[in-house]
């Protein structure tokens, strides 16, 4: 059975839309795409390269998926370490419209969404990939679908944009497993999913 891992890219103030470019994500009247490039060196490109080493196939949501499929088809380097395994991979968008993918090897998934992802990752080998899909992601969350998350947090903060835990997110609790910090300072932590948070107080007892 494979895991469910998430990679995800957001701002200091928890912004996650369009890092990759101006014209990825202009939806709501976002200017400000593009804000993950400045900081993409050498180790950056390692942990990207690390992540899509482990993948077994690629579960994205239908934003993600179309700007994507509009990119990396293009791509067709066999060295390529994300192209290569993007374009080769099973690769399955969640979408409620999309009847027939271009993308070769797609499959559309709806429905009951629990039970769809647990059936893929029952028969993924490796790693069940999630990157960006945020809208996904806090879904898959919510379902206690994810087995694992990389949050890499860029040290830049824009005000405005889709964050990624908004308010009314599910409560979650998370076991910190490894991190690292890149050259630019991009901060690169590992989470499992820890189920739901515990509580407590710092005040004393009475009578202490």
């Amino acid at each position: 059975m494979g895991k469910l891992v998430s990679t995800i890219f957001v701002t200091l103030d928890g912004v996650h839309q369009a890092p990759g470019g101006p014209q990825e994500d202009p939806s709501g009247g976002f200017e400000q795409g593009g804000w993950s490039f400045p900081y993409g060196d050498d180790d950056f490109g390692r942990f990207i390269t690390e992540v899509f080493d482990r993948a077994g196939a690629f579960l994205l949501g239908r934003r993600t998926y179309d700007i994507f499929a509009s990119y990396w088809p293009k791509m067709t380097d066999p060295a390529d370490p994300v192209a290569s395994r993007l374009n080769a991979l099973p690769k399955y968008v969640v979408s409620a419209h999309l009847a027939e993918p271009a993308w070769q090897g797609t499959t559309v998934i709806g429905g009951d969404l629990a039970k769809e992802v647990t059936a893929l990752k029952e028969r993924t080998d490796g790693e069940l990939q999630v990157h960006g899909s945020g809208a996904l992601l806090r879904s898959l969350l919510a379902l206690d679908l994810v087995d694992t998350l990389h949050l890499l947090s860029f040290p830049v903060v824009l005000g405005a944009g889709r964050r990624l835990f908004a308010e009314g997110a599910v409560p979650t609790a998370f076991t910190h497993t490894g991190g690292r910090v890149t050259a630019a300072g991009v901060s690169i932590q590992s989470y499992d999913l820890a189920g739901r948070p515990r509580y407590g107080s710092y005040e004393l007892p009475e009578g202490a």
